[in-house]
């Protein structure tokens, strides 16, 4: 029996199940949370960031140059997740939610009534959504720390702590946000993980881009951002509350028809803030560039943790999305277009981290397919299991970066699988290309063929679900275009534009090396022998050590065992992911519809998805390892057809510019705003300031300058000033006399 026929048979049983169970979630009302003021201990999670921003900010200013920073930051950070940790095992994936009060902090009142108070307390909110991205955010946090200790250390002094202090402020942040029980709470760890976000992809701030890619990053999110805060009023306005427990009690009680216009809108905001905080379109291009920042940026904040926030507000206000009955139709259709679009791109980059930063737009992309499409655990599971094998992709990137004096381009790095210190980097690099392409029984596979399955359950969404297999070919493709090209093949590299010294002290950032055969001396006798073509000096790359290593195979670990639930769901058994999301307020949307009538091909939905989705996954990756490591010359043939016909000339030029989409914003928003502005500049300098303000002030200024000559001190001057006032009066008098004579 072949591999999609055992799994068609596999999942065939646990079809009637899955939709007997998926009938009960759909009536299931939210369950209410109750006090929990003995859990008051679980405030340390979110205090010991902001005790490690504190620290750091004391390091900078005493100006420690030793690791200090790191240390301290690794040290709260690890007790934050052991924290999570022991909550969860005291609690379980099934517990019922409770809320934690730690401090009152907003409360107004102005007569009787729900919409006559307003109460926002620093309140934690714990139900099993909570503690499964909390497991994540600290425990991804904590290893990616660990890995910037060593790849941060050439920045010791202010500027490392800075950095940690940057680490820091976003853990606290994205905990907050995750935690808070009321929508003013989340709100300011919304703004709290964008401004830790604009610190970060700006931490180099001499290099003009990265100032260019923090500042177009914080502009981009507020514009989610003022989604997302009228939202929250609406929610106010319409349901007299923002706390989680009180609004989902009282959006039981009320009617879940489409309201009036104001309540109709609720989602709709909700959804353009999730949408500028998550990437997607139209709020997509800040992500690529924001890989500016540092590689352990890129690993946590714009991989693993900060752009999944707006996975996270769908699934938390999962309910209010019923208020219009389009608006789950619109967050597939954006996710699934942003899923291929995003690959498209990705598919043409040379930049490995802009590879996989498309990558991950895509990939947020299926993850609010899942949520449009009603199931939320496949959501949240591909957000669980994307966090892991993103992180290992973006942080092995970072090594080769790291070790290669910032060289990150397909063309210059060739066979690192070779090179000795790049091995686990190469191989661990391997498995998160793998899990990216959703190769079979890997963690991505099952994560994707939950959304892609509940897609095709349903007629009006089975476009998407072809959308999603497409997008899972070229997804397989460009991630092993990255591999084939840089881990695999002979030997070759050439050294990036960052001055790495080698171990002779000597700094040689345009150094060359070439193995294309087999040497009797082995690859290191080569490396050894290495030489710039012009300078004639060795470089030597830098060999990533214990800390970098060690991180990078427990995420690789991590990476594998968050393939174990779907593998249990597999085999027909219990699935903590789903039982934690059936738990939470995303209950509604946390089972599966399965249809067994056919969909294409004499397949249901499960064949197509295994038939197809296999297929795409293998033959992505055969045709990268074709014209990418078999044939290399290939890729570059393709791309001359492709630039030699007029027809598909526009095709290769499209992907590699981003499809113009940054030119077309500059062409509609930012042109027509630069004119605008100008525009007023001009009128306020030369009209309001000029003429009217600076003018009228000029005036007294004029007259005086006009009877200036009659006051030089001269004897001459006074006595004819003195005549011409006589003859004035006289004049006035005169005129005053015929007129009254008159």
């Amino acid at each position: 029996m072949n591999l999609s026929a055992c799994l068609l048979a596999l999942s065939d049983t646990q079809v009637v199940g899955h939709a007997v169970e998926h009938a009960s979630l759909l009536n299931a009302p939210i369950v209410q949370a109750i006090a929990a003021p003995e859990l008051r201990w679980a405030g340390w999670i979110l205090l010991l960031p902001l005790l490690s921003a504190v620290l750091c900010v004391a390091c900078a200013a005493l100006r420690i140059k030793s690791k200090l920073p790191a240390l301290l930051t690794t040290l709260a950070l690890g007790t934050s997740f052991a924290l999570v940790l022991k909550l969860y095992l005291m609690r379980g994936p099934d517990a019922g939610p409770v809320v934690v009060h730690l401090w009152d902090w907003m409360n107004f009142s102005w007569g009787d009534g729900r919409w006559k108070s307003f109460q926002a307390d620093v309140s934690l909110y714990i139900d099993s959504l909570t503690m499964l991205w909390m497991l994540f955010v600290t425990g991804l946090g904590t290893l990616i720390t660990i890995y910037a200790s060593e790849y941060m250390e050439s920045d010791r002094g202010v500027s490392y702590s800075r950095f940690f202090f940057g680490v820091s402020i976003f853990l606290l942040a994205m905990s907050i946000l995750v935690m808070a029980d009321n929508l003013v709470l989340l709100y300011m760890g919304w703004e709290g993980v964008g401004l830790a976000s604009y610190l970060l992809i700006g931490y180099n701030y001499q290099k003009p881009s990265a100032v260019a890619a923090a500042k177009k990053a914080f502009i981009m999110n507020r514009i989610g951002d003022l989604g997302l805060a009228i939202g929250i009023w609406l929610i106010w306005v319409n349901y007299g509350s923002i706390e989680f427990n009180r609004l989902f009690r009282v959006f039981e009680d009320a009617d879940r028809g489409v309201g009036g216009w104001d309540r109709s809108l609720i989602p709709f905001c909700l959804m353009l803030g999730a949408f500028g905080k998550s990437a997607q379109l139209p709020l997509f291009t800040w992500l690529p560039d924001a890989m500016e920042g540092p590689t352990p940026v890129s690993a946590l904040i714009h991989a693993a943790t900060m752009v999944t926030a707006g996975v996270y507000l769908i699934a938390r206000m999962q309910p209010l999305f019923s208020l219009h009955p389009d608006a789950m139709t619109m967050v597939a259709w954006i996710g699934a277009l942003t899923a291929l679009l995003s690959a498209t791109i990705g598919m043409a980059q040379y930049d490995m981290k802009r590879v996989f930063a498309y990558s991950t737009v895509s990939q947020l992309g299926y993850m609010f397919l899942g949520l449009g499409v009603g199931t939320a655990y496949g959501a949240s599971y591909h957000v669980f299991t994307h966090a892991f094998f993103k992180a290992l992709l973006f942080l092995t990137s970072g090594a080769i970066m790291h070790g290669f004096a910032g060289q990150l381009d397909l063309r210059r790095l060739s066979g690192l699988r070779r090179v000795p210190g790049f091995r686990i980097v190469s191989w661990t690099m391997l498995i998160g290309c793998l899990w990216l392409s959703a190769f079979p029984y890997s963690a991505g596979f099952f994560s994707k063929d939950i959304i892609l399955v509940q897609a095709m359950s349903q007629p009006k969404f089975q476009i998407l679900g072809w959308i999603g297999l497409a997008t899972a070919g070229l997804t397989a493709y460009y991630s092993f275009r990255v591999w084939f090209r840089v881990c695999a093949g002979p030997v070759s590299f050439v050294a990036g534009e960052e001055a790495h010294a080698d171990h002779d002290g000597q700094n040689n950032p345009g150094a060359h090396f070439e193995h294309g055969g087999e040497s009797s001396h082995g690859a290191a006798s080569n490396l050894a022998h290495a030489r710039t073509a012009n300078a004639g000096t060795a470089f030597h790359p830098h060999k990533p050590r214990i800390a970098i290593k060690s991180v990078l195979l427990f995420i690789c670990l991590g990476a594998i065992l968050s393939g174990i639930p779907g593998m249990q769901s597999l085999r027909g058994q219990a699935n903590w992911v789903q039982e934690m999301v059936a738990h939470s307020s995303a209950v509604r949307a946390s089972g599966e519809d399965h249809i067994t009538t056919p969909v294409a091909f004499g397949l249901d939905a499960h064949g197509i998805v295994s038939v197809f989705g296999i297929s795409a996954a293998i033959g992505g990756i055969l045709f990268a390892m074709w014209i990418h490591l078999l044939d290399r010359r290939m890729a570059d043939r393709m791309r001359s057809t492709l630039l030699s016909s007029r027809l598909t000339r526009w095709l290769p030029i499209a992907m590699e510019n981003k499809w113009y989409v940054d030119e077309l914003y500059h062409t509609l928003f930012r042109l027509p705003m630069w004119i605008t502005s100008h525009m007023l500049h001009f009128l306020d300098r030369h009209l309001v300031d000029g003429l009217l303000v600076n003018g009228l002030g000029r005036l007294p200024v004029m007259i005086g300058r006009l009877f200036q000559p009659l006051y030089n001190g001269a004897l001459q001057g006074y006595a004819t000033t003195m005549a011409g006032g006589l003859i004035l009066v006289l004049v006035w008098v005169a005129y005053r006399w015929c007129g009254g004579a008159a």
